[in-house]
């Protein structure tokens, strides 16, 4: 391992810290926070480890959590915001083929088309406000981002995206399946 590699690891591993750090707030302002350094730490462990697109990705990750944050200024509840993310996201895989030269293998098509469907799925359901909804649609993003980082050879990531698959394991038997059953027994 070089030097470059070694400090990119060392970002995904703050990285993580930082995602842990999210689910920690008491306030949805400070949750936001979190989840921008979380998005810049890890755009730099990605661009340093060659993931484009995850870079990309986070960048505008990061963006978002900012128009979040502002809501009010921003009008973040707007149809238009959903419908900017969502191209934004879109437009990162083909920059990564053309602009920053990702070789155009099967392969790579497929593992960078990963994290920008689950940005997607991610951002959808944000927008659905419902924290079942970020659950269910986790089960889909989460998986779709493990793959990638385990290609990017991010181990912060992959450490953080197992830790969300757990919670959102553990998020679902709670509030999904439990209540449903002591409503049932009720």
């Amino acid at each position: 391992m070089d030097s470059i590699e070694i400090t990119a690891q060392i970002f995904g591993i703050l990285g993580m810290i930082c995602n842990i750090l999210v689910f920690q707030q008491k306030t949805h302002k400070r949750v936001l926070v979190w989840q921008f350094f979380a998005a810049l730490v890890f755009a730099v462990n990605y661009f340093m480890l060659g993931a484009v697109v995850g870079g990309i990705l986070n960048t505008i990750g990061a963006i978002r959590s900012v128009v979040f944050f502002f809501k009010e200024k921003t009008k973040a509840n707007s149809i238009f915001w959903l419908v900017f993310f969502i191209c934004a996201f879109s437009i990162s895989y083909p920059l990564a083929f053309i602009t920053f030269g990702k070789e155009p293998t099967l392969i790579n098509f497929i593992i960078e088309i990963l994290p920008v469907v689950a940005m997607i799925i991610a951002t959808i359901s944000l927008r659905l406000g419902s924290a079942n909804a970020v659950r269910k649609l986790g089960l889909i993003s989460s998986p779709m981002w493990l793959t990638y980082n385990c290609f990017s050879g991010s181990i912060g990531a992959i450490i953080s995206e197992i830790l969300n698959l757990i919670s959102i394991v553990v998020g679902i038997i709670r509030f999904d399946v439990m209540r449903k059953k002591n409503d049932k027994d009720a």
